[in-house]
């Protein structure tokens, strides 16, 4: 039995509210009694993010450039929604759609994660998916499918076999802690 108490919300605030970013300043008071008066808590959307496996037992990726590091990333397809306005499943698949153009049926939930639980809102819905495929009819010159991004996001498709993710993963060559994650959760499906 644990002693530990949860914090008391004061008062809440949104101090930035921008459809790319929210901000809510709360004012806490702590177990202690202490009030804590500047509190601030970024409301996030939450994320769908899939690994996906071709018949090929290839892993689809993304590689996208992150502004706020400035350098390339190898990641999941992954991205934000409203949980109120969609299931994380269809979320999953549209983002694997939209990003890369493979589509998915049939996926099987990894986990529910949070990525940074002191200061954002969200949660990372991970999926599953065997037998990822381009649709009928896209192949050849178009071997990755018809991708449709977001006006920010300019997106190389990979396919990464199996077997050599750990590598990948060991060098430093993929990084980004929700897919690395993801990858280690979903070892026992890709095996």
């Amino acid at each position: 039995m644990t002693n530990l108490k949860k914090w008391e919300l004061l008062e809440s605030n949104m101090v930035l509210d921008h459809p790319y970013c929210q901000v809510r300043r709360d004012e806490i008071r702590l177990p202690n009694g202490k009030v804590i008066d500047d509190f601030f808590v970024h409301v996030k959307p939450d994320v769908a993010l899939v690994l996906a496996v071709t018949p090929k037992r290839e892993v689809v990726f993304v590689r996208q450039y992150r502004h706020a590091i400035g350098e390339f990333f190898i990641e999941l397809p992954a991205g934000g929604f409203d949980p109120t306005q969609e299931a994380p499943e269809i979320a999953a698949m549209r983002e694997m759609e939209e990003e890369t153009g493979y589509s998915v049926k049939n996926l099987q939930k990894i986990a529910t994660l949070y990525d940074r639980p002191s200061k954002d809102t969200n949660q990372t819905h991970v999926f599953f998916a065997e037998n990822a495929i381009i649709p009928e009819g896209l192949c050849g010159a178009n071997a990755t499918g018809k991708q449709n991004l977001d006006p920010t996001e300019e997106i190389e498709v990979l396919l990464i076999p199996v077997d050599s993710i750990l590598e990948k993963i060991n060098s430093g060559k993929i990084s980004v802690m929700g897919t690395v994650t993801a990858l280690l959760l979903g070892l026992k499906f890709l095996s």
